[in-house]
């Protein structure tokens, strides 16, 4: 028998995560080093410009996390889109926007799989890529099936570690630029725009990086936990900002360096361990690595354990089958199912590559993200009616509709692979839609719970999980 749902009279979480605290959670989430992974990539379809591109996806998130400033304080205890539009614009379109985050969140731990692949298949050619994958999936559904615990300390601690080694990396850079490397300077706008860059590979590179910014909204799971509610705006914009200052700075001193893909040689696809090389030797490239390699893990041990509860949660709500994905194990107290079917999904890492997988993911991101801003408009402008003079309109209406045009615009520039998965997938969401409320007969069950368990990090005092099923 599973374990009981949480309740608004059960355990609470404790209330000790500042300002600082929140920013880091959410710095970690996104992993920093991921600018480095998609370099190649991003590289190739600006023609040199990566650093365009990010300045034009930081734009489009620091808008979108303007709207989720806004929805967090309206709806504090179980921040996502899915509750959003459900309270705001409608419980079917909610699903269908809960749906679709449940693809991404079904694909991270999957791409962090494949991460560590293209290392490897870089730094020991001779180990097969599928066994590499194998190992991966199996140790980490065996230590999440084992605890699905973790502590904002460790993320900080890892957080620290990679952006003192990218600190390192700009570092060396500098010395080398100064040297006559690479573009031989430090100062030059031909990251940003030179001939042969046009808008159009600017936004498909841009839709691209939006993969950088992906768990940036993950902070309003953490609402509970704030000495204070009232910090969560700030929280996101800073998480938004400062992650945005990092890649940018990143791939900035990086295009300087290597102004084109030559350099990699076949290694575009996941240019990181060939770029600690060049650019530092061995044993800078075993610490980048390194750095890239535990950033990784990190982030795939939490996206696991997070699509798992998610699982957990939609089972107990019905969303899912109840008997399958709402049962919690007796012996580990976890729930054993989820976790194993996250760890087959990373199976798929074995033969796809990063750029259509980071296309995948940003295609249920990019729909969140627009139905978030769409969700401000519906909640503050229409059902509030707050748009009396100049100021409301312009936060209700004008910033939320040029951040839903603008994710929209990015949304279209997205692989077709992708589009046509995407769109298979929302199909498959719209029939069990159909299904569980008999012909929208009745209202769809949520996605979240009072308390937001969809969360890896929580610091709670007591947690109905980690109890023994009780029956």
């Amino acid at each position: 028998m599973s374990a009981p749902a949480a309740t608004q009279s059960g355990p609470t979480l404790k209330r000790s995560l500042g300002l600082f605290a929140i920013v880091g959670l959410g710095l970690g989430y996104m992993t920093p080093t991921v600018v480095f992974d998609t370099f190649g990539i991003v590289s190739k379809q600006t023609n040199g410009a990566v650093p365009s591109s990010y300045v034009i996806a930081l734009v489009i998130m620091l808008l979108t996390a303007i709207s989720y400033g806004k929805m967090v304080r309206v709806f504090p205890s179980a921040g996502s889109a899915f509750t959003y539009v459900r309270e705001s614009i409608h419980p079917n379109i909610g699903f269908m926007v809960g749906w679709s985050s449940l693809l991404d969140y079904l694909l991270l731990p999957m791409v962090n799989a494949l991460i560590i692949r293209l290392y490897v298949e870089q730094l020991w050619p001779d180990f097969p890529a599928w066994l590499t994958v194998v190992i991966y999936a199996v140790v980490a559904t065996g230590i999440i099936a084992y605890s699905m615990r973790s502590t904002s300390n460790v993320n900080m601690v890892l957080l620290v570690a990679a952006l003192v080694v990218m600190i390192v990396f700009v570092v060396i850079v500098v010395g080398q630029l100064t040297n006559g490397e690479g573009a031989g300077t430090i100062v030059s706008s031909t990251p940003f725009s030179h001939d042969g860059v046009s808008l159009g590979p600017l936004l498909t590179g841009a839709t691209v990086v939006c993969f950088s910014f992906i768990g940036f909204d993950a902070v309003t799971m953490y609402t509970e936990e704030a000495k204070s509610t009232k910090i969560m705006p700030k929280a996101i914009l800073l998480t938004v900002l400062l992650g945005g200052l990092i890649f940018l700075v990143a791939s900035y001193f990086t295009q300087l360096r290597f102004p084109d893909n030559e350099p990699f040689g076949e290694f575009t696809d996941d240019p990181l361990p060939q770029i600690g090389l060049i650019v530092g030797g061995p044993v800078f490239q075993a610490f980048f690595v390194g750095a890239g390699f535990v950033a990784a893990v990190a982030s795939g041990l939490a996206s696991h354990a997070s699509v798992a509860r998610m699982l957990l949660v939609m089972g107990r709500n019905n969303v899912l089958p109840k008997a399958v994905f709402g049962r919690v194990s007796a012996r580990t107290h976890t729930p054993i199912f989820n976790v194993v079917l996250v760890g087959v999904v990373c199976l798929l890492a074995i033969s796809l590559d990063l750029e259509l997988v980071s296309a995948f993911i940003n295609f249920g991101a990019l729909i969140a993200f627009t139905a978030v801003n769409l969700s401000v408009i519906f909640h503050f402008a229409i059902r509030k009616k707050q748009v009396e003079g100049a100021r409301q309109v312009f936060t209700n209406i004008v910033l939320p509709g040029i951040a839903m045009v603008l994710t929209g615009i990015l949304w279209t520039q997205l692989h077709a692979d992708a589009l046509i998965a995407g769109v298979i997938w929302a199909a498959i969401g719209f029939i069990w839609l159909l299904i569980i409320t008999r012909g929208f007969r009745r209202q769809p069950q949520g996605f979240d719970e009072n308390q937001p368990v969809t969360g890896f990090n929580k610091l709670a005092i007591e947690d109905d999980e980690d109890q023994p099923a009780k029956g």
